[in-house]
């Protein structure tokens, strides 16, 4: 495969980096107009997003100096080189740091969180999407030995150096299974939306957590487990677990919110001339009714 997608000059362009930026690209836009099916400001949306990423990047690199920090005050050179580190726990670190970062942001400008995660939903798993092929590229979180037909050899030096990918071995290419998951899953939810099939505010969060942990689970049981944790004695990794509290919180997020202080389940069947309404279409009706004026 291909760590280093090009070089100019001296200077280094990774292939997951370029990915991965290409992913966050595509993702800013395409927030940009699920930010209006929503009905929120994309301004705003874009703002907080942005905020988020700088959070995530500086969390992850923060906790990458905090644990290295006496090597690389040994070697400050090699500060130079900690974008090119690759690990689940900077991967969560990130997580964490951007999405508090971005529940701050929707507070601090007035967004509605649900709606914000709503209208975020489909670009993160986008994102994602790109995230993962560029750690195919670069060998980065690979797959478990293989004699499959589809499997994938390293052969480059930096995929070993950067990442510590076995060489010459057959492995499957699980980053391209997690890759083309995320990126069914971020259709499926664009088309949830742009069709007006939410029954309430943030049910797309829910559904992405939902989505999102499964694809963790399962492509975790064709990853390696060099570093990824382990608990129960081996039944589970760290990112196993993490998927199946994101299981558990999606679920919550999906009950049927019956009142302000009260949850309950989602209807199996609806009432007779009863219909599923969007939120947004509900509350045009009611202002569009005689007497809301």
């Amino acid at each position: 495969m291909h760590p280093v997608l090009f070089h100019i000059g001296s200077i280094v362009i990774p292939a997951y980096g370029a990915s991965a930026d290409v992913g966050v690209l595509l993702a800013l836009f395409l927030a940009q107009r699920t930010a209006r099916m929503t009905g929120l400001n994309p301004a705003h949306v874009w703002n907080l997003c942005v905020v988020a990423l700088f959070a995530a990047l500086a969390g992850q690199r923060l906790l990458l100096v905090l644990m290295n920090w006496n090597s690389l005050r040994s070697h400050p050179s090699w500060m130079l080189g900690l974008a090119m580190v690759h690990h689940p726990l900077l991967g969560a670190a990130g997580a964490l740091a951007g999405t508090v970062a971005a529940v701050a942001g929707a507070l601090w400008q007035k967004l509605p969180v649900d709606s914000t995660a709503d209208a975020l939903a489909a670009p993160v798993a986008l994102g994602m999407a790109f995230e993962q092929l560029g750690a195919l590229l670069a060998g980065s979180g690979y797959g478990t030995e293989t004699a499959a037909r589809w499997a994938v050899t390293y052969t480059s030096v930096q995929a070993a150096v950067w990442s510590g990918t076995p060489l010459g071995v057959p492995l499957h290419p699980v980053q391209a299974y997690a890759a083309l998951a995320f990126a069914v899953l971020a259709l499926a939810l664009l088309v949830w939306q742009a069709r007006g099939a939410v029954r309430q505010r943030g049910d797309l969060a829910g559904l992405w957590l939902l989505g999102t942990g499964v694809v963790v689970y399962m492509t975790e049981l064709w990853r390696d487990p060099e570093g990824r944790g382990s608990l129960l004695g081996g039944a589970l990794d760290g990112p196993q677990a993490a998927a199946i509290a994101m299981v558990v919180a999606g679920g919550l997020v999906l009950l049927e919110r019956t009142g302000a202080g009260g949850r309950g389940f989602p209807p199996i069947r609806q009432k007779e001339g009863e219909r599923m309404r969007h939120p947004r279409v509900e509350e045009t009706r009611s202002k569009s009714e005689p007497g809301n004026e």
